[in-house]
């Protein structure tokens, strides 16, 4: 299986991994069938994504698949991160392996829960 320079690069150089203290919401999502779990921190300022973290565990795709989508959602409003969708995520890393697609999946779905556990948190419909 053969991944491109940019999935290698945010591989072994992930970005924005950690925790956030105090999150404005957290989501987290596993996929048991290939063991992939990551989970999603944000700090939201006036409707901004200000902040954004991840823990995975998981495959390389995995791990490149968070640290990507942590660059794309940073300083975006709410509205902007919840449209950005699974394929967005793997379009960003120049493509996933079929076999790995399911990794992107992951992060889009955590970005998701984090939104939404933000929400609820907040009273926001």
């Amino acid at each position: 299986m053969m991944y491109n320079e940019k999935v290698m690069d945010h591989f072994q150089n992930p970005r924005n991994v950690g925790e956030i203290d105090s999150p404005s919401g957290v989501g987290e999502v596993g996929n048991m069938r290939c063991g992939d779990i990551m989970k999603i921190y944000i700090k939201v300022e006036d409707n901004i994504i200000k902040d954004i973290k991840f823990l995975t565990f998981g495959c390389g795709a995995a791990i490149a698949s968070s640290s990507v989508l942590t660059e794309m959602v940073k300083n975006k409003t709410i509205d902007e991160a919840l449209a950005i969708t699974n394929n967005d995520v793997a379009e960003e890393l120049g493509g996933l392996p079929a076999a790995k697609l399911h990794c992107s999946n992951l992060a889009a779905d955590a970005l998701h829960n984090a939104i939404k556990d933000y929400k609820e948190k907040n009273n926001i419909p």
